[in-house]
């Protein structure tokens, strides 16, 4: 048997070890979308009830890794092109609203923090950890919202971003463009210069980017897909 990241045999009753299990499978790409995640089957994998396993899924699925379909039960996000356009379209406008706030309250703090942030991506990227780029990426946004104190901002955006970095996990091709991190710095150096215009042309043509990478595929078969190796390898 292969050992799970998060050691689930060793403690089946770990409902947080079983949340990792299948987020880090879904965010390392090796569930495909589309892939319908039956509960019997996971409760056979983990070796808990299928109470335990409809619990986390749920979880899941609040947290936008997951979708819930009626009568179906949970399965990977496999959203259409009109639904990945609406989300990343909203993500624009809301980050348009943000960069003018900042272009006027960005501190040498906040930018200083952007800045170790952008080592951080890069570095992610670098070694090519696609999880940790793709994890980054989506922290690069939070901070920028989160500087203006504005809770309901940020739970709009986290929202958002549950919903968009599964896109880009399932999506994207499997070698995480450096692309992402070079568009970020500019948007950062463009408010170190107060210079708004910059800023929101830099966040524009980032988001059209990640647009441009996606790669929608049709939903997996189950069949093509070993479902406890995803879950139970590093």
């Amino acid at each position: 048997m292969r050992q799970a990241t998060c050691k689930i045999k060793a403690n089946p009753r770990a409902d947080e070890a079983i949340h990792c299990a299948i987020e880090a499978a879904i965010l390392h790409g090796r569930l495909p979308p589309g892939l319908r995640l039956r509960e019997h089957r996971l409760a056979a994998i983990f070796g808990v009830s299928r109470e335990r396993i409809r619990k986390v899924l749920h979880r899941l699925a609040a947290e936008r890794r997951l979708e819930i379909v009626p009568n179906r039960g949970a399965r990977v996000p496999c959203p259409s092109e009109a639904e990945v356009r609406a989300i990343y379209e909203a993500h624009r406008v809301l980050e348009a609203g943000v960069l003018a706030q900042l272009s006027r309250l960005a501190s040498p703090v906040l930018l200083d923090r952007l800045d170790t942030h952008l080592v951080e991506e890069r570095a992610a990227a670098q070694r090519g950890d696609r999880a940790a780029s793709i994890r980054l990426s989506g922290d690069f946004h939070r901070h920028l919202v989160d500087a203006l104190g504005n809770a309901e901002l940020s739970r709009m955006l986290r929202d958002l971003l549950g919903r968009s970095s599964v896109m880009v996990t399932v999506y994207e091709p499997a070698h995480h463009s450096p692309c992402a991190v070079d568009e970020h710095g500019t948007i950062v150096a463009a408010l170190r210069a107060g210079d708004l215009a910059g800023a929101l042309h830099a966040s524009r043509h980032h988001f059209l980017h990640v647009e441009e990478r996606l790669r929608l595929i049709p939903p997996a078969q189950e069949a093509t897909v070993d479902l406890e190796a995803a879950l139970l390898t590093r």
